[in-house]
Formats: structure tokens, C-alpha cells, sequence
């Protein structure tokens, strides 16, 4: 616990080398990717990805930060000095269009990333989940741009919403609908620590590049299942529970958690088809606990209740999980087998961290601004959102325990909280990348410590004693 008057250490309080250490940090993180890339683009273009990185982090604006004319005015040269905004766009532009490299080395360098994290569950005998979930990236204002297809708008869904006491809105007779593309998205997580982005795709369903959703979902299934087989357990939300998808997982044989709708029939233990609410009703619960509410920091009273059930497209016997928490019920699908009260747990668990990608969505929304590109080919726009995902990728990587006393001195220096509450919870992405902006912004970080190494580099890094 900290002291209520502590200060920074003298090494620590040396901004100019805090910012050092974060830039060489994202440059060690992205050497596998940059060595990939070194042998298909040139030197220039390579220096720009970081370079965008950087700019990306440093300029936190929602509706503008992913601009190619805002980011060009924050791109930096190797000499830490700030070049004009239209030689930095030019720079950002020939990255993105350049058809030496695509997204797919981007996808293949997340992956593998992903499967650093699954080996170390794996040798520490734990549970490898894989949270999958879909969203949207709405582009209300656009038209023309490649790529744009109907997409359910979740702002006008959200803003509709009815509070009580202060907004009531009479329930939509059919949902808004807005231009823009799909999102579909899988991390890596175990039942604790920090997740680890394993796929990111963007997709539409009009124009050239067209596609289905269950044909996009399942070619990134089978990605997972290449890479992993078996080991992992995957986690779906309401929008998976159909017969035709648990067919495409009963043919993949995969293990899974699925969130049902309890409208939906299934067959009881003595073969009678019902609905899945009308199988655990009036059923007395079996199982009692106080559980941690994520969202809300606070415990809350969880009861659960579990049997064995059949779906029509499903040929296996299949467990449902009834769980009762915050006045609401939640009716778990899984193919893994629950006898006792600790598998029942287990499950009820598993499903709990697919929180970590609702969040992964909004702070992409949020503070990374995935709905301001203005790109109007469909590949561009799919680069650049994949260079923002590296940035998404860096800042969860700087969550890690071995970075705790770095991103502490970072936060002291430059977003300083006193409270008990920041002291003692896990830091924000959000405060984490506003320390790091204003820690750049004051001083500029000389790039090219790691990747390419050049003698003026190596001169001033060896000043600062990297």
C-alpha cells in the first residue's frame, strides 16, 4: 500500500526518460511485426507504422482522432521534433495505401501474440477462454464510401433507453437503422488477468466485398480451431443461440458456453419439448453465492440451478445453467458437463468475463475513435483500423503485472490521483492513455531505439542511459 505522502523515487522522476522507456516499450512490442514488414515495404513506411502508433496515443479526440489530417500534424520524425501536418498525412497515406502489405499480417501478428497468453494458461493448468461478441461501426453521415452496408444503430437503441424517474420513451416498433460496417471480435482470457486480443475483423454485407454473417463468424471460428484446437472454451452471447450455429460447433466439436433465450424449446430429461424458461420453473435452487459485479464493483447475490437438456440440432446431451442475479435470469448452454455444484460455478464464471469484450467495444468506440475514419476505400479504412487495434493491443499489454511500476510512474507524473479508489484499482485504459499523451505531447520520444537502430538515435538514447 502506498504512503499517503509518497513521492517518486529520483529515477523515477525524470519525465524525459518515462517517455523514453514507453516509446522503446511499443517498439520492442511491435518488432515481431516490424520485422515482417521490414522484408516487403521500405524502411520509410515501416518508421511511419510506429510513428502512427504514437500519434494515435497522443491525439485523443472522439469524433476527429482518427483523421488522416489530425493524425499528420502529430507525426513526429526520429529527431523527436514535430514535422507540418500535410508531410505527416502524405506519410500516413502512402502507409495505408501501399499494396506491399495487407491486413492479414497484422491478423497473423495478433495471433500469435494470443498464443504466447494461451501457452501460459496452459502451463499453468487453467482455464483458456475465447470471448466472442459482434458490434457495429456506425457511419450515419456517409453514403459514397466503400464498404457501407444497414447496421442496427446501438446509440439510438442506448439513447432511446428508458430511465426511471426522469425519461420514459414507448419501445421502438423496429430498431434504427444507420450506415455502416460490422464487427466481429474474440479474446483470449482466462477466468482472471488481462485479456489478449485474438481476432479483430471488420466486415459488410453489400457491394464488392460483401459477405454473411454466420460465413464470417465461422471462417474466424475455424482460425481459432487451427490455431488452438481444442483448448480453448468458447463464449457466445444471446446472438448465437440458434440451432444452425450449435450444428457448426457440434461439426467443429468445440467446447462452449452459450447465453439462450429462454423462448426457445428444448427437450427435458424425459424427452417433453419445452420452452427453456418452462423447464427450470418453479425447480428450487441448488447452489448460494455472493458474487463480484464487474460493472459496478460490488458483490451480489447469485442462485443457480442446473440440468441436463437435448436440442433438436444438437446430437450430444446438452447442460443448462439457470442463474437468478440482479433481479434477472440468465439460462447457460454448455456441452461440458455439469454434475456438481463446482462445474456449475465454473460455468456461471466462464460466462462472466465475456464482459472484457463489451468493454474491448466500447473503448474502441470511445476513446479510440473507430467511427471517425473518412477513407473511402474499404482496404484503407480496414488498415487503419488495424493499426488502431495494435495501439488497443499495446495499452492491454501495459496492464501487465511486469509493467506495474512504470505505468505507476507514468501515472504520477502525469494524471495524479490521491484517492484510495485509484490507488488501489486496476488503472483505467482511458487514464493510462491520457498519462501517456500528456507525457508525450510535454516530451517527445526519440523513436528507432529498437527498430531501426541508427547512430543519431543511438547518440541520444545513450544520453538519456536506456
Amino acid at each position: 500500500m502506498q504512503s499517503k505522502y509518497d513521492i517518486l523515487q529520483e529515477k523515477e522522476q525524470d519525465p524525459q526518460k518515462a517517455s523514453q522507456e514507453i516509446a522503446q516499450d511499443l517498439e520492442v512490442f511491435l518488432l515481431p511485426l516490424l520485422t515482417v514488414l521490414d522484408t516487403l515495404l521500405d524502411k520509410r513506411l515501416v518508421r511511419t507504422l510506429v510513428q502512427c502508433c504514437v500519434a494515435i496515443i497522443r491525439f485523443r479526440n472522439h469524433k476527429q482522432g482518427l483523421l488522416l489530417s489530425e493524425l499528420g500534424s502529430y507525426m513526429d520524425n526520429y529527431r523527436g521534433l514535430s514535422a507540418s501536418a500535410p508531410a505527416g498525412t502524405k506519410r500516413i497515406g502512402n502507409l495505408i495505401r501501399s499494396l506491399k502489405w495487407s491486413i492479414f499480417h497484422i491478423d497473423r501478428y495478433l495471433l500469435d501474440e494470443a498464443d504466447k497468453e494461451v501457452k501460459r494458461l496452459k502451463e499453468a493448468g487453467k482455464r483458456i477462454l475465447c470471448i466472442w461478441d459482434g458490434s457495429v461501426v456506425e457511419k450515419p453521415e456517409s453514403s459514397a464510401a466503400e464498404g457501407l452496408c444497414p447496421v442496427i444503430s446501438s446509440k439510438a437503441k442506448r439513447l432511446n433507453r428508458s430511465k426511471k424517474g426522469q425519461v420514459f420513451n414507448m419501445p421502438a416498433a423496429r430498431p434504427v437503422m444507420v450506415t455502416g460496417t460490422h464487427w466481429t471480435g474474440a479474446l483470449i482470457a482466462g477466468l482472471e488477468g488481462i485479456p489478449k486480443i485474438a481476432l479483430m475483423s471488420w466486415w459488410t454485407t453489400k457491394g464488392t466485398y460483401a459477405t454473411h454473417t454466420r460465413n464470417q463468424e465461422e471462417e474466424m471460428l475455424r482460425t481459432c480451431i487451427r490455431k488452438w484446437g481444442d483448448l480453448l472454451v468458447h463464449v457466445f452471447d444471446r446472438g448465437y443461440a440458434s440451432g444452425p450455429w450449435i450444428q457448426v460447433l457440434q461439426t467443429l466439436q468445440v467446447k462452449f458456453v452459450i447465453r439462450w433465450i429462454k423462448k426457445h424449446k428444448f427437450f427435458d430429461s424425459n424427452g417433453v419439448e419445452k420452452k427453456l424458461w418452462e423447464i427450470g420453473r418453479g425447480k428450487k435452487y441448488l447452489a448460494h453465492k455472493e458474487i463480484f459485479d464487474v460493472p459496478t464493483g460490488q458483490k451480489m447475490p447469485c442462485d443457480i440451478w442446473w440440468t441436463q437438456v437435448w436440442h433438436a440440432s444438437y446430437a450430444y446431451p446438452l447442460f443448462c445453467v439457470k442463474v437468478r442475479v440482479k433481479k434477472k435470469i440468465w439460462y447457460l448452454i454448455t456441452n461440458e458437463p455439469v454434475k456438481t455444484e463446482a462445474q456449475a460455478w465454473e460455468i456461471v464464471f466462464t460466462y462472466k468475463r465475456r464482459w472484457q469484450i463489451e468493454t474491448s467495444f466500447r473503448y474502441g468506440k470511445c476513446e479510440l475513435a473507430m467511427e471517425s475514419p473518412r477513407l473511402w476505400a474499404f482496404e484503407n479504412r480496414l488498415k487503419l483500423l488495424s493499426i488502431v487495434t495494435l495501439v488497443y493491443a499495446f495499452l492491454l499489454h501495459l496492464l501487465e503485472p511486469v509493467y506495474r511500476d512504470r505505468v505507476q510512474s507514468v501515472l504520477r507524473l502525469k494524471c495524479h490521483r490521491t484517492g484510495k479508489r485509484c490507488r488501489d484499482i486496476l488503472v483505467p485504459l482511458s487514464r493510462l492513455r491520457w498519462a501517456i499523451s500528456r507525457l508525450w505531447d510535454d516530451y517527445h520520444p526519440v523513436l528507432g531505439s529498437v527498430f531501426p537502430p541508427n547512430v543519431q538515435t543511438l547518440q541520444i538514447l545513450a544520453s538519456f542511459k536506456c
